[in-house]
């Protein structure tokens, strides 16, 4: 990302809206944006397998491995507003399983992206199971959506819940409802 072009641009922004961008408020926005949307679009510049960086590892095992409520901050790609909430990521490995942290940097990598939570779930869910070849996997999103929130419909309590089974939670209903038990959801979303 060229960060002296997004300053000018948003210098002229500044100018489009009515502000004055040398005002003392303004003086240092053009800069401090620029650093904001490089981090919070880095999901570009990673990929699965640098962040996995090698640690999966080997266990004999099958069981259902789940974590929970891992916050999410992600940009929706129709007005560039915010939504947030956070991802419930369950799969069943087949003798090898990842480091802890990488499912809540994987929902991170995918996040820092112009998104739209469909396509989050989707990628996130998808990018487990091809990196351990996973018997199945499961990914479900819970998100408020600003653009729905303060402007457009102005729906204040709104939230948006997606879905992703793959594998053994798609093909099979007692997976997928121990997954939903597991984290705290006694019904099918």
């Amino acid at each position: 990302m060229d960060h002296e072009k997004v300053r000018r641009l948003i210098r002229e922004l500044l100018v489009e809206i009515g502000e004055d961008p040398e005002r003392e408020g303004l003086l240092a926005t053009p800069d401090r944006f620029a650093r904001s949307i490089a981090f919070l679009t880095s999901g570009y510049r990673c990929d699965v397998e640098k962040l996995v960086n090698g640690a999966i590892f080997s266990q004999e095992t099958n069981n259902m491995i789940i974590a929970r409520d891992i916050e999410l901050y992600s940009l929706c790609e129709h007005h560039m507003l915010p939504f947030y909430g956070r991802a419930h990521v369950g799969y069943i490995s087949k003798n090898r399983v990842f480091g802890l942290s990488k499912l809540a940097r994987m929902v991170d990598m995918f996040s820092r992206r112009l998104q739209i939570q469909e396509r989050l779930t989707e990628q996130i869910a998808h990018a487990i199971s091809d990196a351990i070849d996973a018997e199945g996997v499961g990914v479900i999103i819970e998100a408020r959506h600003l653009c729905m929130m303060m402007r457009g419909v102005e729906k204040q309590n709104s939230m948006m819940t997606t879905s992703s089974m793959l594998g053994t939670f798609r093909t099979s209903a007692l997976t997928r409802q121990e997954f939903l038990n597991l984290i705290g959801r006694e019904r099918p979303v």
